[in-house]
């Protein structure tokens, strides 16, 4: 498989940058990996999301067939959420990337810094 077109507008490739750029994609789905789990308890895992925000990503990952909602009956019913097995496909790539900003994230933070102090020092520049 060649890759030399794979960063064109409409190349399947697009896909899977567009799933990561959001955030919460990849950290939901990292936060899924364990197995079947209410939304509430998702919610807990993740920390920092908003109740709406994680109604909305799981959403959009159960649109683009990552995650499966499955519905129990009862009284209450209960709802729970899992990675469907494309779902799964996805974490190796997600691993990767978090050890990755593991092992620089000191430097892009040391990068950030420095750009910024030179954005602040520069005359007539307002960040």
């Amino acid at each position: 498989m060649t890759t030399d077109h794979v960063f064109l507008a409409d190349c399947r490739a697009r896909l899977a940058f567009d799933l990561l750029a959001n955030t919460w994609n990849a950290v939901t789905l990292w936060a899924l990996r364990h197995g079947p789990v209410r939304h509430g308890e998702l919610r807990g895992r993740i920390g920092g999301i908003s109740q709406k925000v994680l109604t909305e990503t799981l959403r959009r990952l159960e649109a683009n067939g990552l995650v499966a909602r499955r519905a129990h009956g009862g009284s209450p019913p209960r709802v729970e959420y899992q990675l469907t097995d494309l779902g799964r496909t996805l974490l190796d790539p997600i691993d990767a990337l978090g050890a990755w900003a593991f092992e620089h994230g000191d430097e892009v933070t040391a990068a950030q810094e420095r750009h910024a102090a030179g954005r602040a020092d520069a005359p007539g520049e307002h960040p």
